[in-house]
Protein backbone atom coordinates (compact mmCIF):
# COMPACT_ATOMS: atom_id res chain seq x y z
CA UNK A 1 0.00 0.00 0.00
CA UNK A 2 0.77 3.58 -0.35
CA UNK A 3 2.69 4.77 2.74
CA UNK A 4 4.22 8.09 1.19
CA UNK A 5 2.19 11.72 -0.39
CA UNK A 6 3.85 12.13 -3.79
CA UNK A 7 3.81 15.68 -5.55
CA UNK A 8 5.31 16.07 -9.62
CA UNK A 9 5.87 18.82 -11.78
CA UNK A 10 6.12 17.71 -15.52
CA UNK A 11 7.46 20.40 -18.16
CA UNK A 12 6.70 19.90 -21.48
CA UNK A 13 8.03 21.45 -24.83
CA UNK A 14 5.78 21.99 -28.29
CA UNK A 15 7.43 22.65 -31.71
CA UNK A 16 5.61 23.32 -34.72
CA UNK A 17 2.70 21.18 -32.97
CA UNK A 18 -1.10 21.06 -31.89
CA UNK A 19 -0.62 20.15 -28.43
CA UNK A 20 -4.37 19.50 -27.59
CA UNK A 21 -6.94 20.91 -30.30
CA UNK A 22 -10.31 22.82 -29.19
CA UNK A 23 -13.09 21.28 -31.22
CA UNK A 24 -15.45 24.33 -30.42
CA UNK A 25 -12.67 26.65 -31.76
CA UNK A 26 -12.26 25.01 -35.43
CA UNK A 27 -9.31 22.21 -33.70
CA UNK A 28 -7.34 25.76 -33.11
CA UNK A 29 -4.74 24.50 -30.13
CA UNK A 30 -6.26 25.66 -27.01
CA UNK A 31 -5.97 28.99 -24.84
CA UNK A 32 -7.06 30.47 -22.23
CA UNK A 33 -8.74 34.34 -22.00
CA UNK A 34 -5.37 35.59 -21.77
CA UNK A 35 -3.77 33.60 -24.57
CA UNK A 36 -1.91 31.19 -22.63
CA UNK A 37 -1.62 27.44 -24.20
CA UNK A 38 -3.86 24.95 -22.21
CA UNK A 39 -3.08 21.12 -22.60
CA UNK A 40 -6.39 19.49 -20.92
CA UNK A 41 -5.75 17.56 -17.81
CA UNK A 42 -8.55 15.12 -19.74
CA UNK A 43 -6.26 15.06 -22.70
CA UNK A 44 -3.16 14.23 -19.81
CA UNK A 45 -4.87 11.23 -18.65
CA UNK A 46 -5.86 9.86 -21.99
CA UNK A 47 -2.00 10.07 -22.75
CA UNK A 48 -1.27 8.60 -19.65
CA UNK A 49 -4.23 5.87 -20.27
CA UNK A 50 -2.41 5.09 -23.84
CA UNK A 51 0.78 4.47 -22.26
CA UNK A 52 -0.40 2.30 -19.50
CA UNK A 53 -1.52 0.21 -21.91
CA UNK A 54 1.45 0.32 -24.18
CA UNK A 55 2.99 -1.24 -20.70
CA UNK A 56 0.84 -3.96 -20.71
CA UNK A 57 -1.54 -2.60 -17.83
CA UNK A 58 -5.34 -3.30 -17.70
CA UNK A 59 -6.36 0.25 -18.23
CA UNK A 60 -10.52 0.53 -18.12
CA UNK A 61 -11.20 3.72 -20.60
CA UNK A 62 -9.31 2.55 -23.69
CA UNK A 63 -9.82 4.94 -26.80
CA UNK A 64 -11.22 3.07 -29.88
CA UNK A 65 -7.58 3.58 -31.44
CA UNK A 66 -5.84 1.75 -28.89
CA UNK A 67 -8.42 -0.69 -27.48
CA UNK A 68 -6.87 -4.05 -26.66
CA UNK A 69 -9.96 -6.06 -26.36
CA UNK A 70 -13.68 -7.02 -28.02
CA UNK A 71 -15.32 -4.28 -25.76
CA UNK A 72 -17.00 -1.30 -27.57
CA UNK A 73 -17.93 0.53 -24.83
CA UNK A 74 -17.58 1.30 -21.01
CA UNK A 75 -20.74 -0.44 -20.28
CA UNK A 76 -19.70 -3.97 -21.88
CA UNK A 77 -16.33 -3.95 -20.19
CA UNK A 78 -17.61 -3.39 -17.10
CA UNK A 79 -20.16 -5.68 -17.27
CA UNK A 80 -17.73 -8.52 -18.57
CA UNK A 81 -15.46 -8.13 -15.34
CA UNK A 82 -18.30 -7.45 -12.72
CA UNK A 83 -20.75 -9.06 -13.31
CA UNK A 84 -22.88 -10.10 -10.54
CA UNK A 85 -21.54 -7.30 -8.47
CA UNK A 86 -23.84 -4.45 -9.05
CA UNK A 87 -25.74 -5.06 -6.44
CA UNK A 88 -22.63 -4.32 -4.39
CA UNK A 89 -21.48 -1.10 -4.64
CA UNK A 90 -17.88 -1.31 -2.27
CA UNK A 91 -17.64 -5.37 -3.95
CA UNK A 92 -18.32 -3.62 -7.14
CA UNK A 93 -15.75 -0.63 -6.72
CA UNK A 94 -13.55 -2.63 -4.97
CA UNK A 95 -13.29 -5.41 -8.35
CA UNK A 96 -13.26 -2.53 -10.07
CA UNK A 97 -9.99 -0.90 -8.73
CA UNK A 98 -8.16 -4.52 -8.33
CA UNK A 99 -9.16 -4.58 -12.41
CA UNK A 100 -8.04 -1.24 -13.58
CA UNK A 101 -4.91 0.73 -13.01
CA UNK A 102 -6.26 3.90 -14.27
CA UNK A 103 -9.57 3.21 -11.52
CA UNK A 104 -7.39 3.14 -8.98
CA UNK A 105 -5.05 6.14 -9.92
CA UNK A 106 -7.96 8.64 -11.37
CA UNK A 107 -10.72 7.05 -9.90
CA UNK A 108 -13.98 6.74 -12.03
CA UNK A 109 -18.02 7.08 -12.85
CA UNK A 110 -19.71 3.86 -13.12
CA UNK A 111 -23.56 4.82 -14.49
CA UNK A 112 -25.18 2.82 -16.54
CA UNK A 113 -28.42 1.98 -18.10
CA UNK A 114 -30.52 -1.10 -17.15
CA UNK A 115 -29.67 -3.66 -20.19
CA UNK A 116 -31.30 -7.03 -20.68
CA UNK A 117 -29.78 -9.28 -17.84
CA UNK A 118 -27.87 -6.34 -16.30
CA UNK A 119 -29.25 -4.28 -13.99
CA UNK A 120 -28.37 -0.82 -13.83
CA UNK A 121 -25.35 0.66 -12.07
CA UNK A 122 -23.98 3.89 -10.42
CA UNK A 123 -20.84 3.61 -8.42
CA UNK A 124 -18.76 6.21 -7.82
CA UNK A 125 -14.64 5.77 -7.41
CA UNK A 126 -12.66 8.67 -6.21
CA UNK A 127 -8.99 8.35 -7.48
CA UNK A 128 -5.65 9.45 -5.81
CA UNK A 129 -3.94 11.13 -8.39
CA UNK A 130 -4.96 14.76 -9.80
CA UNK A 131 -3.13 16.03 -12.24
CA UNK A 132 -3.50 19.71 -13.33
CA UNK A 133 -4.20 21.24 -16.79
CA UNK A 134 -0.49 21.99 -18.34
CA UNK A 135 -0.43 26.06 -18.86
CA UNK A 136 2.34 27.69 -21.37
CA UNK A 137 4.52 29.78 -19.52
CA UNK A 138 4.01 32.48 -22.14
CA UNK A 139 1.17 33.62 -24.41
CA UNK A 140 1.21 30.95 -27.43
CA UNK A 141 1.26 32.14 -31.31
CA UNK A 142 -0.81 30.17 -33.50
CA UNK A 143 -0.13 29.28 -37.23
CA UNK A 144 -2.76 28.93 -39.03
CA UNK A 145 -2.25 26.68 -42.46
CA UNK A 146 -4.61 26.16 -45.59
CA UNK A 147 -4.10 22.99 -46.60
CA UNK A 148 -5.92 21.02 -49.59
CA UNK A 149 -7.42 17.94 -50.56
CA UNK A 150 -6.52 17.31 -54.03
CA UNK A 151 -7.38 13.46 -54.58
CA UNK A 152 -10.66 11.66 -55.23
CA UNK A 153 -12.38 10.09 -51.86
CA UNK A 154 -14.77 8.08 -53.98
CA UNK A 155 -14.30 6.22 -57.27
CA UNK A 156 -15.00 8.46 -60.41
CA UNK A 157 -14.43 9.09 -63.93
CA UNK A 158 -13.16 12.36 -63.36
CA UNK A 159 -11.64 14.38 -60.51
CA UNK A 160 -13.34 16.01 -58.38
CA UNK A 161 -12.86 19.76 -57.26
CA UNK A 162 -10.36 20.10 -54.60
CA UNK A 163 -11.07 20.45 -51.19
CA UNK A 164 -9.80 23.30 -48.68
CA UNK A 165 -9.03 22.79 -45.33
CA UNK A 166 -6.81 24.44 -42.31
CA UNK A 167 -4.31 23.22 -40.15
CA UNK A 168 -3.14 24.86 -36.54
CA UNK A 169 -0.17 24.57 -34.91
CA UNK A 170 1.87 26.46 -32.41
CA UNK A 171 5.18 27.46 -33.20
CA UNK A 172 7.00 27.26 -29.88
CA UNK A 173 5.43 26.50 -25.92
CA UNK A 174 6.40 25.49 -22.78
CA UNK A 175 3.92 23.95 -20.46
CA UNK A 176 4.08 23.05 -17.06
CA UNK A 177 1.41 20.59 -15.56
CA UNK A 178 1.76 19.39 -11.73
CA UNK A 179 0.13 17.15 -10.57
CA UNK A 180 0.20 14.60 -6.65
CA UNK A 181 -0.77 11.32 -5.15
CA UNK A 182 -3.23 11.07 -1.98
CA UNK A 183 -2.53 8.42 0.30
CA UNK A 184 -6.03 8.42 1.99
CA UNK A 185 -7.57 7.95 -1.25
CA UNK A 186 -4.83 5.45 -2.46
CA UNK A 187 -6.03 3.61 0.69
CA UNK A 188 -9.27 2.92 -0.46
CA UNK A 189 -8.70 2.47 -4.09
CA UNK A 190 -5.61 -0.12 -3.65
CA UNK A 191 -3.08 2.11 -5.43
CA UNK A 192 0.44 1.56 -4.38
CA UNK A 193 4.04 2.95 -4.90
CA UNK A 194 4.29 -0.03 -7.83
CA UNK A 195 1.58 1.52 -8.98
CA UNK A 196 2.91 5.28 -8.30
CA UNK A 197 6.25 4.43 -10.02
CA UNK A 198 3.84 3.36 -13.82
CA UNK A 199 2.50 6.53 -13.98
CA UNK A 200 6.11 8.62 -13.36
CA UNK A 201 7.46 6.47 -16.55
CA UNK A 202 3.87 6.85 -18.65
CA UNK A 203 5.17 10.87 -17.28
CA UNK A 204 8.67 10.54 -18.74
CA UNK A 205 7.51 8.97 -21.98
CA UNK A 206 4.23 10.79 -22.38
CA UNK A 207 4.44 11.06 -25.92
CA UNK A 208 5.75 8.00 -27.13
CA UNK A 209 3.29 5.98 -30.03
CA UNK A 210 1.45 9.25 -29.91
CA UNK A 211 2.69 11.09 -33.17
CA UNK A 212 0.25 12.26 -35.88
CA UNK A 213 0.25 14.84 -38.49
CA UNK A 214 -0.92 17.44 -35.58
CA UNK A 215 1.88 16.18 -33.34
CA UNK A 216 4.93 14.98 -35.77
CA UNK A 217 7.56 12.90 -34.04
CA UNK A 218 9.25 14.71 -31.96
CA UNK A 219 7.54 18.00 -31.76
CA UNK A 220 6.06 17.07 -28.09
CA UNK A 221 9.32 16.95 -26.02
CA UNK A 222 8.91 15.46 -21.79
CA UNK A 223 11.70 18.21 -21.08
CA UNK A 224 11.68 17.38 -17.50
CA UNK A 225 9.46 15.66 -14.36
CA UNK A 226 10.18 16.47 -10.74
CA UNK A 227 8.85 13.80 -8.67
CA UNK A 228 8.97 14.16 -5.14
CA UNK A 229 8.40 11.66 -2.23
CA UNK A 230 7.27 12.68 1.03
CA UNK A 231 8.32 10.93 3.97
CA UNK A 232 4.46 10.85 5.57
CA UNK A 233 1.05 9.95 4.54
CA UNK A 234 0.21 14.26 5.02
CA UNK A 235 3.39 15.57 3.49
CA UNK A 236 5.88 17.09 4.96
CA UNK A 237 5.08 20.40 2.96
CA UNK A 238 2.07 22.41 1.73
CA UNK A 239 1.87 20.79 -2.69
CA UNK A 240 1.26 24.27 -3.28
CA UNK A 241 5.15 25.08 -1.97
CA UNK A 242 6.29 21.87 -3.55
CA UNK A 243 4.68 22.66 -6.92
CA UNK A 244 6.30 26.45 -6.82
CA UNK A 245 10.20 24.85 -6.20
CA UNK A 246 10.22 25.16 -9.38
CA UNK A 247 10.13 28.45 -11.31
CA UNK A 248 10.40 29.16 -15.15
CA UNK A 249 11.06 32.71 -16.77
CA UNK A 250 12.89 33.57 -19.81
CA UNK A 251 16.25 34.56 -19.96
CA UNK A 252 15.65 37.90 -22.10
CA UNK A 253 12.79 40.20 -21.60
CA UNK A 254 10.85 40.97 -24.67
CA UNK A 255 12.45 37.70 -27.10
CA UNK A 256 10.12 35.46 -28.41
CA UNK A 257 11.32 32.01 -26.90
CA UNK A 258 11.96 29.69 -29.21
CA UNK A 259 13.11 26.94 -27.35
CA UNK A 260 13.44 25.64 -23.59
CA UNK A 261 16.88 27.02 -23.98
CA UNK A 262 15.51 30.62 -23.87
CA UNK A 263 14.17 29.74 -20.40
CA UNK A 264 15.70 29.70 -16.68
CA UNK A 265 14.23 26.82 -14.99
CA UNK A 266 15.39 26.97 -11.14
CA UNK A 267 14.29 24.53 -8.43
CA UNK A 268 14.51 25.66 -4.57
CA UNK A 269 15.49 22.63 -2.43
CA UNK A 270 12.97 21.49 0.21
CA UNK A 271 14.83 20.52 3.63
CA UNK A 272 14.33 16.85 4.02
CA UNK A 273 12.08 16.09 1.45
CA UNK A 274 13.39 14.01 -1.10
CA UNK A 275 13.24 14.72 -5.07
CA UNK A 276 13.89 12.71 -8.05
CA UNK A 277 14.48 14.98 -11.52
CA UNK A 278 13.85 13.06 -15.10
CA UNK A 279 15.48 15.62 -17.75
CA UNK A 280 15.99 15.06 -21.50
Amino acid sequence: MLKNKYDFVAIISAKRANPNGDPLNGNRPREDNNGYGEISDVCLKRKIRNRLIDMGEDVFVQSDEKRVDEYKSLSERASASLKGLEKDRDQYAKAACEKWIDVRAFGQVFAFKKRTGIPEVSVGVRGPVSIHPGFSVDPIEIEDLQITKSVNSEPSEKKSSDTMGMKHRVNFGLYVTKGSINVQLAEKTGFTDEDAEKIRQALITLFENDASSARPEGSMVVEKVYWWKHNNKSGQYPTVKVHNSVTIKPKEEGKIPQSIDDYLIEYTPLEDLEMELYEV
